[in-house]
């Protein structure tokens, strides 16, 4: 069954996905050796703290870490390792969470507090703790965050992401380094960053990540680190944790995902990136107040994507009129939004299924052209944007 195929017989809207790795778009494209590993256990029994310890062996080997296993996503791997620092090996105490018989906090520099879809903050109060604030959100100074740390500190959270602050903060190396000076374990929430390594080379003590975003593995979530804070992470799943269990076809989905990563032609994929968004910049060259570019991911993944800046003057349409045009058409085109009220959005072509870069390029044309000849100009104040966005929220299931 094709994409059309199924997207009509449970009535959903056919998606060309230039967002990128997004949770509400389903994540990404699994590969092949994930879909074969499902299959292959799914009818089958196992002990799922053995099925966990393969994990953990696999997970070690390719992360640098001591230990790791799998749970349903790198959020919910915030909360099992934050929980774990607080409780340690007491059962008693894991069962009690999110109760507590002291208080708890954990620090985090503020321009790192965002919503990646949920508030970060919020998964740390799931287990029971506080979430403190270092500096200001365009700002972290090392004695921010040295002050933010006292008695009732049990970890410090450090977030790669393109929705923190790009500018004064604390690289990892010296938050780990103020951190561990006081006896702080440092979790890094790395859901999707390329590097496997690098996050436990400068410091950190655990680091989480997605499986389902780059590594094309079902939905799920890594946890790597030191052996004894990942013991204890993995304790919670006898308490906060069980309504984050993973099922034995994610665990030995995501353990494939992670083998075929290691032998992934990541050359060949770039090369072929690297075609697309030539093809984009080529095709939208030379239209009146469109702006079309290459630009960097701001997390130093090695990727690029395609920036669409407009002129409303010439364009005769917003940035964000324009997304929400394509998103309204069928198939539904989605694109990397996040800053449209900025003037502009980006294409990422890591999700696309071969020839639906054509199609992306010839329905970007099309509704640049309409809006140029349009009676009337397009220009929707962005705050009615907002405001139709929580409506369509509060909306469903209808």
């Amino acid at each position: 069954m094709n994409n059309s195929e199924l997207a009509k017989a449970l009535n959903l809207t056919p998606v060309i996905n230039v967002s990128g790795t997004m949770t509400y778009l389903g994540a990404s494209i699994v590969v092949p050796q994930a879909i074969e590993a499902m299959t292959k256990i799914l009818p089958e029994f196992v002990k799922m703290e053995e099925l966990q310890r393969f994990a953990s062996r696999t997970i070690a080997r390719l992360t640098g870490s001591e230990a790791g296993f799998i749970t349903a996503s790198c959020a919910s791997g915030i909360s099992l390792a934050i929980a774990g620092c607080m409780t340690k090996d007491n059962l008693l105490a894991v069962e009690a969470l999110p109760e507590t018989a002291a208080p708890y906090d954990v620090v985090i520099q503020a321009g790192h507090n965002v919503s990646y879809g949920a508030a970060v903050d919020q998964a740390v109060r799931l287990t029971g703790a506080r979430c403190v604030q270092a500096g200001q959100a365009t700002q972290c100074q090392p004695y921010h965050l040295e002050q933010s740390i006292n008695e009732n500190t049990v970890a410090a959270l450090y977030v790669v992401s393109h929705h923190v602050v790009e500018y004064g903060q604390l690289p990892l190396s010296l938050f780990c380094e103020i951190a561990h000076a006081r006896g702080v374990p440092v979790i890094v929430d790395a859901a999707s960053e390329y590097d496997l390594r690098r996050f436990l080379a400068d410091g950190a003590d655990i680091v989480l990540y997605s499986g389902h975003k780059f590594l094309g593995g079902p939905t799920s979530g890594i946890v790597a680190g030191k052996k004894e804070l990942v013991r204890y992470a993995w304790l919670q799943n006898r308490g906060i944790g069980r309504g984050m269990k993973v099922g034995k076809e994610s665990v030995y989905g995501a353990i494939a995902a992670l083998e075929a990563w290691e032998t992934r032609d990541h050359q060949r994929v770039r090369d072929n990136e690297t075609r697309i968004l030539d093809l984009w910049v080529a095709g939208l060259a030379n239209i009146p107040g469109v702006q079309a570019a290459r630009e960097a991911d701001p997390t130093d993944n090695p990727l690029e994507r395609c920036k669409i800046t407009l002129d409303p003057t010439l364009t005769r349409t917003t940035a964000w009129d324009l997304a929400q045009t394509l998103a309204a058409g069928k198939p539904s085109i989605i694109v990397r939004d996040h800053l449209a009220e900025k003037g502009y959005f980006y294409l990422d072509p890591c999700n696309l299924h071969p020839g639906q870069e054509e199609v992306v390029l010839a329905r970007l044309r099309e509704a640049l052209a309409a809006a140029r000849e349009a009676p009337t100009a397009k220009k929707t104040a962005f705050a009615e944007i907002l405001k139709q966005r929580q409506q369509a929220i509060l909306r469903w299931p209808d």
